[in-house]
């Protein structure tokens, strides 16, 4: 071989040590001549530390106010309409009850960006899962679901706590956060107001409310909330859903939801 040849090949040589070193230094993993990305079971953590940290002009700080509760009509959903940004108001007219399926709905709190993206996730996963077995899936196996996914998230800035209320061989109401837990109970509030929430249903509810009690009791504790914190306010939005004894199918009764007229202004 020529020198010329020898000088090139060593420079080659060089550069593709230099580089194996360098990517093995940033935590790369190497099998077989393969780099492999992230040395960590979790690539959340591995990418986190070559991200951009910067620093915000101010904290943006969450706060809302849901609840729902289970009686002897069916399921109350009730949340109020206000998206903060710290002390801003970042939106007035928000839907914080969103239809997830034909017999269920959820409430929002945290983070709204990622209750938007983690509701139109769910939705897609209870279709997929239907049109693969032919029928619906339950409000538990959805919430254990739901669980499963979130719970790689636990320890991150991913702020998500949904309440599933619905109806599946009766009445149903589960709680799932960020960090993959789940409860079910029978009234569940959530949310910087719903320590003023629970004040006025732990005097109030009782299963032998009438649908047009029930419906005033969470329209009360809602607005009581947004009352006293600064951070929910605006409309209440309230859901009812129960079962027709005529059909035997889930009703969704959309009591009020506050929507933008063309001017941008809130329309009841």
């Amino acid at each position: 071989f020529d020198d010329e040849y020898l000088i090139q090949n060593m420079k080659m040589i060089r550069i593709s040590v230099l580089t194996s070193t360098f990517l093995l230094r940033l935590g790369f993993s190497r099998t077989n001549g393969i780099f492999r990305i992230g040395l960590s079971a979790q690539p959340t953590y591995f990418l986190m530390r070559f991200s951009l940290q910067t620093d915000k002009p101010f904290r943006l700080a969450h706060g809302t106010t849901t609840l729902g509760f289970i009686f002897q009509g069916g399921v109350i959903a009730a949340a109020d309409t206000r998206a903060s940004a710290g002390g801003l108001v970042a939106c007035p007219a928000v839907h914080k009850i969103t239809p997830i399926h034909s017999h269920l709905v959820v409430t929002s709190s945290g983070s709204g960006a990622d209750c938007m993206l983690w509701e139109r996730i769910l939705i897609r996963e209870i279709r997929l899962y239907q049109l693969r077995h032919g029928h619906r899936l339950s409000i538990r196996a959805t919430a254990k679901l739901l669980s499963s996914m979130l719970h790689p998230f636990k320890g991150t800035e991913m702020c998500v706590a949904l309440t599933l209320c619905g109806w599946d061989n009766g009445p149903k109401l589960i709680y799932v956060c960020s960090d993959g837990a789940r409860l079910q109970g029978d009234v569940f509030s959530v949310g910087s107001g719903s320590p003023y929430a629970y004040g006025v249903l732990d005097r109030e509810l009782r299963w032998s409310l009438s649908k047009g009690e029930a419906i005033s009791l969470a329209r009360e504790a809602v607005f009581r909330a947004t009352h006293r914190d600064a951070y929910s306010g605006n409309n209440v939005d309230l859901f009812h859903i129960t079962k027709s004894l005529e059909s035997g199918n889930v009703l969704f009764d959309v009591v009020h939801q506050s929507r933008k007229s063309k001017r941008g202004k809130n329309k009841s």
